[in-house]
């Protein structure tokens, strides 16, 4: 389940391209924090607190506690942009969440164990659909789910229905979405069909 993580944060007095160019400059990520029926809040992250922060907790929807002053608030990240050249955060987008009201998220499947259509069989295993949306309160958000690909022979694949969904979890995807699936390993070439050689007809000296 989601872990809470304590950070601090600091109001930006100033906002734009070059306000935001000198924020990072300090070591700071702008970000802003909006919804729950409140107006967006512009504030700024120091990276390395939050780099710290977020080392150890697994998870791809980690739940915040926001320190600004003397107010507290929980969220969750939205969106993250990143630099393509340098990949370190530029910005974050933080929504605030209520505690004690359902949220919807995309959770990663992990898969568990070897299909013995692979293992045995030589068949290949295709990955098809590698996260779900749930619902549920914040704190009870999987840091995955688990799809046991153990028994599945080829021709056979692994529903979302499934899915361990842990208790106070519902499953938003259809029941039937495949998860994964194994098929038959590389196909063997079929062997080329043999070219008739051309009859040749011998012409009688008459014919010619």
């Amino acid at each position: 389940m989601s872990e809470t993580m304590n950070i601090e944060v600091h109001p930006r007095e100033e906002t734009g391209k070059n306000a935001n160019r000198r924020s990072r400059a300090r070591g700071k990520i702008p970000a802003v924090v909006y919804g729950g029926g409140k107006e967006s809040v512009s504030i700024e992250v120091d990276r390395k607190t939050l780099v710290d922060t977020m080392k150890g907790h697994g998870g791809e929807n980690p739940i915040f506690l926001l320190k600004l002053g003397d107010k507290e608030r929980h969220a969750m990240i939205r969106n993250m942009q990143i630099d393509p050249l340098s990949r370190q955060v530029i910005h974050i987008d933080f929504q605030r969440v209520l505690m004690d009201q359902k949220v919807r998220v995309a959770v990663p499947v992990e898969l568990v164990g070897t299909a013995v259509g692979v293992k045995v069989d030589g068949g290949l295993l295709d990955f098809v659909t590698r996260e779900v949306h749930v619902e549920c309160l914040p704190g009870d958000i999987p840091k995955h789910l688990e799809a046991d690909v153990t028994n599945l022979h080829i021709g056979q694949h692994f529903e979302a229905r499934e899915l361990k969904i842990p208790e106070g979890v519902v499953l938003l995807d259809d029941l039937e979405k495949v998860i994964v699936s194994v098929g038959h390993g590389k196909l063997e070439a079929e062997p080329a069909e043999a070219t008739a050689e051309p009859e040749v007809i011998k012409k009688t000296k008459a014919e010619a």
